[in-house]
């Protein structure tokens, strides 16, 4: 798929069945004849806990995933207490956001380019990111008229991963090639717009603090709009989380690959929250 996580789509084990695997097999070892390949790919496969310890499944992975977002909990909580102290210091109150913001994306790049994923640098985003997330959910909180919209937005969170997940698990929400060729336009789209927001945000253009997201077609705010259509793009992206941890499990591949899928995950469901967050204040002015 055009957006497989380059952790999953740089190693053999995510490939999806069929339509020319044992053609690469064979390419990969050519002192096997192409009736010897044939005769592995249709050995049964091992009994249940037989060499699995060190194969991915659902389990290590659910573990790993937890364990992540029990790291990025924690420092939310640090940074919401820091915060907190800031803005009643009445100066710096967005430096612990800005060094989440920073931190998390440097090594959020760094861990989706990695050929294999690193534990220690996997963890060390969820750091970063709890600093992030405390921080912003604590400016957000601070303002009278935005007061109760972090719980509102966790829950809108966990109630998005909850449905997405449960569709997925009864299979009647897949991801197929088409639907995912249109949502890389979208969020190529949906980059280009949140760079131009930035941009004249910074330059003083817009004063507005939501920027063009507070801006209004027919009465309508413009964020709502694109808070929605956001939501549904990472709804999509979880889609995606989930089927290439399922292709990684089918396919017997490395536990620390278990790591992968905790990350790409986390990056889903942290933006799913911002974009709901963002969503839930614009709705209230």
């Amino acid at each position: 798929m055009a957006l497989d996580n380059p952790a999953f789509s740089k190693n053999p084990a995510f490939a999806k069945q069929g339509g020319g695997t044992l053609q690469a097999a064979q390419a990969a070892n050519p002192s096997l004849t192409a009736e010897q390949l044939r005769k592995m790919y249709e050995q049964p496969t091992a009994p249940a806990g037989v060499g699995t310890a060190d194969r991915m499944t659902i389990e290590n992975t659910l573990v790993k995933t937890l364990g992540s977002f029990a790291v990025l909990v924690v420092f939310a909580v640090i940074s919401w207490m820091w915060t907190t102290s800031l803005l009643q210091a009445g100066s710096g109150y967005a430096l612990p956001m800005i060094i989440g913001m920073i931190g998390g994306l440097g090594l959020g790049l760094v861990n989706s380019f990695k050929k294999e994923p690193v534990p220690a640098l996997i963890l060390g985003y969820a750091v970063f990111q709890g600093l992030f997330v405390g921080g912003i959910s604590r400016v957000f909180e601070a303002n009278p008229a935005w007061s109760g919209v972090v719980v509102q937005a966790v829950l809108a969170t966990l109630a998005v991963v909850g449905v997405t997940l449960a569709l997925f698990a009864s299979g009647k929400v897949r991801a197929s090639k088409k639907l995912t060729k249109v949502f890389l336009v979208a969020i190529i789209g949906y980059g280009v717009f949140q760079l131009l927001n930035l941009v004249l945000m910074f330059t003083g253009v817009l004063n507005n603090p939501f920027g063009l997201y507070g801006a209004t077609i027919f009465g309508i705010p413009l964020g709502i709009v694109i808070g929605i259509f956001a939501v549904l793009m990472g709804a999509y992206s979880l889609v995606l989380d989930f089927d290439f941890i399922q292709r990684g499990v089918q396919n017997r591949a490395p536990a620390k690959y278990g790591w992968a899928g905790a990350f790409g995950i986390m990056v889903t469901v942290i933006w799913i929250y911002v974009e709901i967050l963002r969503l839930l204040a614009i709705s209230r002015n």
